[in-house]
């Protein structure tokens, strides 16, 4: 499959909600960069981080534009979070259902069909202004 089309079913899996069809995108050996955070390695680590981040927040990924290079090996995603704060992230704001708009963006590599790294990025600091710090 091209990084393009690993990269939009990788999203719209997302979107649905259908973390088995997300999962199945990963390598085994995935290397995730959180946002302002630490580099995870497996795709146990990814799942458990999901979990960590489906129970804090309900998000949709919408005005997607993916890119990649010509070999099918990098891409990259930009689009926009709309979502809904549900329950506290430790060290950030109280969480009370606060809702969300943040640009944000993403560069994948894409080796065998599949998710490699992804490392992401958006403006932690906007997304504290809007849940009201």
């Amino acid at each position: 499959m091209p990084a393009k089309e690993t990269i939009r079913a990788y999203y719209d899996a997302f979107n649905r909600q259908d973390m088995e069809a997300f999962f199945n995108l990963l390598h085994e050996d995935v290397v995730h960069d959180i946002n302002q955070g630490s580099r995870q390695v497996g795709k146990a680590v990814f799942r458990d981080f999901m979990v960590h981040m489906n129970r804090c927040y309900r998000e949709t990924l919408t005005d997607m534009a993916i890119m990649s290079n010509d070999d099918g090996t990098r891409g990259a995603a930009e689009f926009v979070v709309n979502g809904q704060y549900l329950a506290t992230d430790e060290g950030l704001p109280d969480a009370s259902g606060q809702t969300y708009v943040l640009p944000a963006g993403a560069f994948f590599e894409i080796r065998d069909g599949k998710v490699a790294r992804i490392s992401n990025y958006y403006n932690l600091n906007d997304w504290v202004a809007q849940v009201g710090a």
